[in-house]
């Protein structure tokens, strides 16, 4: 087996020249990216279309990292703001109308805690689910393995060890619940600060 094959199917792999020549085709696409006109919006959004492979109205605001591209896999209206990085050797699945604040980053790969293992140059790379309309706050981090389901805040300063599920905000270091998304959540914009009538107008026909 080769190690492609090792690492698409999250075993301990080695990143070997074919491996490598995979991360060179991303990279010189992310050059283009990284280097674009900040203001041609539709010039970005066609190069993240060309990293991805498919998207449907996806934009991430330049500077963006990742090893691969293609094992990136996001659904309608994905934002992703400055600084993202997705370290992609594991596949991350992204659903519909997610936002990453500044600063996100999403690690599928890792390397043996042992240092007589890690000095092998085995790595690996297990993927990360993200549900739909989740929005993760500014400098979070997810580690590798971990699903979030849908409709799920990740609150600014995260790092995610562990499954969260729907319908809750959740915060911290490690990232944990810290309440329930309710019905009753819906008409603040911030905290006790409730939209207006014409803003709430506008909601309420959604």
């Amino acid at each position: 087996m080769n190690n492609i094959e090792r690492r698409d199917r999250e075993m301990a792999y080695i990143s070997d020249e074919a491996v490598m020549e995979e991360q060179k085709a991303c990279r010189r696409i992310l050059q283009r990216l990284n280097t674009a006109d900040r203001s041609d919006f539709d010039e970005i959004g066609r190069l993240v279309e060309e990293l991805l492979g498919k998207s449907e109205k996806a934009f991430i605001n330049p500077p963006f990292y990742c090893d691969y591209g293609s094992h990136i896999e996001v659904g309608k209206n994905f934002f992703a703001n400055y600084n993202c990085t997705i370290i992609d050797v594991g596949k991350v699945v992204i659903g519909d109308n997610c936002q990453f604040a500044p600063n996100v980053s999403v690690y599928t790969a890792g390397h043996p805690i042992h240092p007589v293992s890690r000095n092998s140059l085995y790595e690996y790379g297990i993927g990360v689910t993200i549900g739909d309309n989740v929005w993760i706050g500014g400098n979070t981090v997810i580690l590798p393995g971990v699903h979030i389901g849908s409709n799920t805040v990740i609150g600014a300063g995260s790092v995610v060890t562990k499954d969260i599920p729907d319908w809750v905000v959740a915060a911290g270091n490690p990232c944990r619940v810290v309440k329930q998304i309710t019905e009753e959540d819906k008409k603040y914009y911030y905290k006790d600060r409730e939209f207006d009538e014409e803003a709430w107008e506008v909601i309420s026909r959604l």
